[in-house]
Formats: structure tokens, sequence, C-alpha cells
């Protein structure tokens, strides 16, 4: 029984010592994620918008009228952070909610002109983010990379929302 134990101890120190953290595909998107984020703000700088509020406000002005549900299943953002989200947009005079024709029990959303000011003088900004997040990668190897990425988030290829004018 004691020579078990001390069996079991040693296997578990032995699977220990193997587990390789560094190749393992949650913590690396956790890490990849950070980074991302530290570049972004790098780029846009910490006082202007944040990765999120610049996925809110660039997909309501993509889909002006969109639900606050849409909105949630669009951005993958959770409910409740989402409300939080757009409270404070808002306050800041970069969204505006009215309710719907269809249900008075549903919000739908708009961009302010301060909003997509906000959007358009950030773009340039979000652009050379991405590009340094993608710099480590062989550029033959980006597209693929961004698709992998999209089949495992379960986004489906969309085309590009038409600008409205």
């Amino acid at each position: 029984m004691q020579r078990k134990g001390r069996n079991a101890a040693t296997d578990a120190n032995a699977d220990i010592a193997k587990y390789r953290l560094s190749g393992t595909p949650g913590h690396l998107l956790r890490r990849c994620q950070q980074r991302a984020i530290e570049i972004f703000f790098e780029e846009v700088g910490p006082r202007r918008l944040t990765p999120r509020q610049f996925a809110l406000l660039v997909t309501i002005a993509q889909r002006p009228g969109l639900s606050q549900t849409d909105l949630v299943d669009v951005t993958g953002i959770d409910r409740s952070t989402v409300g939080d989200m757009l409270e404070r947009l808002l306050k800041r005079g970069l969204v505006r909610r009215r309710r719907s024709g269809r249900d008075q029990r549903t919000n739908t959303l708009y961009v302010q002109p301060a909003g997509l000011k906000a959007v358009h003088d950030t773009i340039p900004a979000v652009e050379r983010a991405q590009a340094r997040i993608l710099g480590p990668l062989p550029e033959d190897m980006r597209p693929a990379f961004v698709a992998a990425l999209r089949l495992m988030a379960g986004i489906v290829e969309t085309p590009a929302p038409k600008p409205s004018r």
C-alpha cells in the first residue's frame, strides 16, 4: 500500500513535469488576447475607445436600428456587459437608444455623430494594431490564421456591409 502511494506521487510529479502550458490552446489564446489588448492601447491610446467599445460602436454604425439582443449576438459580448457599456456610451453622447416601432419592449440603437467621429478617428489606429497583432506571422499564413480564429469563435463569414450614404 505504501509503495502504491509513492508510485502515485511519483506518477503525478512526472505528469506535472511533462505538462507544457505553452503548448495548450486555451493558455495561448489568453496570452494572445492579453497581447492584442496591449497593442490596441499602445496604438489607440488609453483615454480613447476600448476594444469592446470600438466593437459595439462599429457594429451599431454598420447596422443602425440594431436591437440590444442582436448586438450581444453579433459581438459575442455578454448581455450585462453590453448593458453597462451602452449606459456609458449613452452618457458620453456616442449612442442613442429608441423604442422599436415594432416592439415597444425592444430598444433600437444608433450611433450619434460624436460616436461616428470617434469610430472614424480610431480606425487608423485599430488597423495599425491589427497589423502589429499579425506581425509575428509570415504574411502568407495570416489569412488562414484569421479563418481558423473565425472557425474557433463560431463566426460565419459574411460579406462586408455596404457603406450607407
